[in-house]
C-alpha cells in the first residue's frame, strides 16, 4: 500500500466509541482510514484501513438489523472476501458508526458490543 496515496485528500467522518477507545474515521479515495488512541494512554494508539465497499457491504446486507454483534455478523457473512476475522468485520462497523449509518446499541451491558444498522 502505498502512504502518499492512503493519505491525499482525506477527510474527518466522525467519531465511534468503542468499549477501550474512541475510533476517529478520515475517508480517502476508496477507503476509511481508522485511527484509535488508547483511554488511559492517549500517546499510544493504532490505525487500521477499511475498504469503502467492505463497509457498504455490511451496511447493506444488515441493513435493519438491531442488537447484533459483530462475531454473529461474521459468521452470517464470513464466505465474503471482505473480512478474515470479526475483528476486521468490527472495524468496519465502526466506520458505519462514524458515518452515521449505525449506532451502537447500549441496552445490553454484556462484554460484546452491539449495533442497530440503519
Amino acid at each position: 500500500m502505498n502512504i502518499r496515496s492512503l493519505a491525499k485528500g482525506l477527510r474527518y467522518r466522525g467519531e465511534a466509541e468503542g468499549k477501550r477507545q474512541t475510533y476517529y474515521v478520515f475517508e480517502g479515495s476508496g477507503l476509511y482510514f481508522v485511527i484509535s488512541f488508547k483511554k488511559d494512554d492517549p500517546s499510544a494508539g493504532n490505525f487500521n484501513v477499511v475498504e469503502s465497499d467492505a463497509a457498504h457491504y455490511l451496511a447493506r446486507k444488515f441493513s435493519g438489523e438491531k442488537g447484533v454483534t459483530a462475531q454473529v455478523m461474521f459468521d452470517l457473512s464470513h464466505k465474503t472476501r471482505h473480512f478474515a476475522s470479526h475483528l476486521d468485520l468490527l472495524k468496519a462497523l465502526y466506520v458505519l458508526v462514524a458515518t452515521k449509518r449505525a449506532r451502537v446499541d447500549n441496552r445490553f451491558k454484556s462484554r460484546a458490543l452491539y449495533f442497530n444498522i440503519k
